[in-house]
């Protein structure tokens, strides 16, 4: 079977599947990473705290409709305007933080360092100081997280923080640094239940972008800081479960397909068997491999 030719855009990470969308996107990107991102880094420099958060929702509400995205938004009443979050995300792409952007809060994001090195992201990670996190150093990036929480509350801002810490799929296991952040700092969880982002541009596992696709978004309750870590486990399987009899689904991790990605730290919920046993038989193959 003859694969399907791709059409790459600038910058190496993203193709589409025709020429008419090769043309589209083009054409809006133009705009979207030029006139409107200058804008966006503009008032980041420039405006308030405020004025940054109006540009990024208009932004994201122009790539959204760069691509004819679709958000599916339930839930929202559940939300305290008055109050401020750590909201917890399920993650399976960066199309998420265009979803995220749906919640009627101001938030700051907790991002993996490698993101700072990105040709247009990491600019604009720096200029609005989003709070880069580095797994290797353990105590310390959860330190600097509890700060970050602190701070982001006292300005009137929820931190997002992705519990899975991965894009992997729904099968990725639940960190407890967020919901001891929320213990810590006094701040509820807002758990928020993505499905769909991987089905329009599925990075680093494919770099096709998909016009015309949805991203499904459901907020559930607020779990109150001191029950916070009691009930991790819990949430984490009740928004697994729901985000798995959605339209569109949750992406599922198969590593035969994705790879083993022995250099990054996740763990496998137990709860999806197959899954956690292959990993588990894998990660024992290669210490037995490398003794």
């Amino acid at each position: 079977m003859t694969p399907q030719r791709r059409f790459a855009l600038p910058g190496g990470k993203i193709d589409v599947s025709s020429p008419l969308e090769w043309s589209r996107a083009m054409l809006r990107g133009a705009h979207l990473f030029g006139s409107s991102l200058n804008h966006l880094m503009q008032v980041a420099h420039t405006g308030s705290r405020r004025d940054l958060h109006d540009a990024e929702r208009s932004w994201t509400q122009d790539a959204a409709t760069a691509i004819d995205l679709t958000i599916d938004v339930h839930g929202l009443d559940t939300i305290d305007l008055e109050r401020r979050y750590i909201v917890t995300p399920l993650h399976e792409g960066f199309m998420d933080l265009i979803a995220l952007q749906h919640l009627p809060l101001d938030m700051a994001y907790a991002a993996t360092e490698e993101l700072f090195s990105w040709e247009y992201l990491g600019p604009y990670l720096r200029a609005t100081h989003q709070v880069s996190v580095s797994p290797k150093r353990g105590s310390a990036a959860y330190r600097s997280l509890l700060t970050a929480a602190r701070d982001t509350a006292r300005h009137g801002e929820s931190l997002v923080v992705f519990p899975q810490g991965s894009v992997l799929g729904i099968e990725v296991a639940f960190q407890q640094g967020a919901f001891k952040l929320a213990e810590r700092s006094g701040v509820p969880v807002l758990p928020v239940i993505l499905t769909g982002a991987a089905s329009v541009w599925d990075y680093p596992f494919s770099t096709t972008l998909h016009f015309g696709r949805t991203i499904r978004l459901e907020v559930l309750p607020a779990i109150e800081p001191g029950n916070a870590v009691a009930a991790a486990d819990a949430i984490e399987w009740e928004m697994k479960e729901r985000a798995l009899v959605w339209d569109p689904p949750p992406r599922r991790f198969d590593p035969e397909r994705d790879g083993w990605w022995d250099d990054y730290r996740y763990e496998i919920d137990p709860r999806f068997a197959d899954v956690f046993e292959a990993v588990t038989l894998h990660r024992l193959g290669t210490v037995a491999r490398s003794t």
